[in-house]
C-alpha cells in the first residue's frame, strides 16, 4: 500500500534523509518512531507530494481524494464551529454534510458541534483535526504524532479510534516518539534517528532481538542502545 526504496532529501547541504527504504502492507498500522528532527513529518511530506525527495522512488496506493491527513498544524478555520470546519472540506469531496456530524460524532465531538475552534481545547482541536482526516473514509490515513501533548484519557481515545479505522479497512502510517504508543497500535514499526532506518519490524520481536522484552517500554531502550541517543532528550521529546 505504501512503499519507499532508497529514499533521499536534502535541505541545501544538510541531508534530512538517507536511503530510507520501508514498506506497509494494506490494512495495518505503521510506525515511524523518532525523536523531533528525525525526519518523520519529511517522509510524510514526500509520500503525500508536499516534497519532492532528492533521490530514489516512492509510490502510494490510493488517490489523494482517498488519503487522510493529520499534521501537527491542524491548519483550522478558528472562527468557523466544527461543524462549519467539517463542511467546507465535504464540499471539497463532494459528500454530505451528515457525513460530517457523523465524523464529529466519532471523534466524540457531536456536543460541540457549534463552538467555535477558537474556543476549543488542545484536545478537542487535535479531535477535530481528526475528524476532519477520516470524514471522507480514506483508504490511507497519515497521522503526524496525534497525541502529541494530550493528556491520557483524551490519547486512549484517539488510539480507540485509530484501532477502529484499521478495522473498517484503512491503513494507518503514524509517527511517534511515544515508544509505549507504538507497541500498544502498531503491527510494524521502523525506528528512526538522524534521517536513517536503523531497525524495522514487530514491535515486540525488535525488543527481543535485542533482549529488552521485559515491559512494553523498553522498546525506548532498545532505541537508546542503538542510536546512542540520550535518554533525558528522549523523555523531553515524549
Amino acid at each position: 500500500m505504501i512503499q519507499m526504496n532508497n529514499i533521499v532529501k536534502r535541505f541545501g547541504e544538510q541531508t534530512v534523509l538517507s536511503d530510507v527504504t520501508l514498506e506497509v502492507s494494506e490494512h495495518e498500522i505503521f510506525g515511524l518512531l523518532g525523536p523531533s528532527g528525525a525526519g518523520k513529518t519529511t517522509i510524510i511530506n514526500i509520500l503525500t507530494n508536499k516534497l519532492d525527495p532528492d533521490g530514489g522512488s516512492h509510490k502510494i496506493g490510493a488517490t489523494p481524494f482517498e488519503t487522510g491527513l493529520m499534521l501537527d498544524e491542524d491548519g483550522l478555520f478558528v472562527r468557523l464551529s466544527c461543524f462549519e470546519n467539517l463542511n467546507v472540506f465535504a464540499d471539497i469531496y463532494g459528500i454530505s454534510h451528515d457525513k460530517s456530524l457523523e465524523a464529529l460524532k466519532n471523534v466524540g465531538l457531536e456536543k460541540a458541534a457549534k463552538k467555535a475552534v477558537s474556543d476549543l481545547s488542545k484536545g478537542m482541536r487535535q479531535r477535530l483535526a481528526l475528524a476532519r482526516a477520516i470524514l471522507h473514509k480514506p483508504k490511507i490515513l497519515f497521522l503526524d504524532e496525534p497525541t502529541s501533548g494530550l493528556d491520557p484519557l483524551t490519547a486512549r481515545g484517539i488510539h480507540r479510534l485509530i484501532m477502529g479505522l484499521r478495522e473498517s479497512g484503512a491503513t494507518v502510517f503514524l509517527t511517534t516518539h511515544n515508544m509505549e504508543e507504538a507497541v500498544k497500535l502498531c503491527d510494524r514499526v521502523a525506528l528512526l534517528n538522524k534521517g536513517k532506518i536503523v531497525e524495522q519490524g514487530v514491535p515486540l520481536e525488535i525488543c527481543e532481538r535485542h533482549n529488552a522484552v521485559k515491559t512494553v517500554p523498553d522498546l525506548e531502550a532498545v532505541f537508546i542502545k542503538m542510536t546512542g541517543a540520550d535518554a533525558k532528550e528522549l523523555e523531553e521529546e515524549g
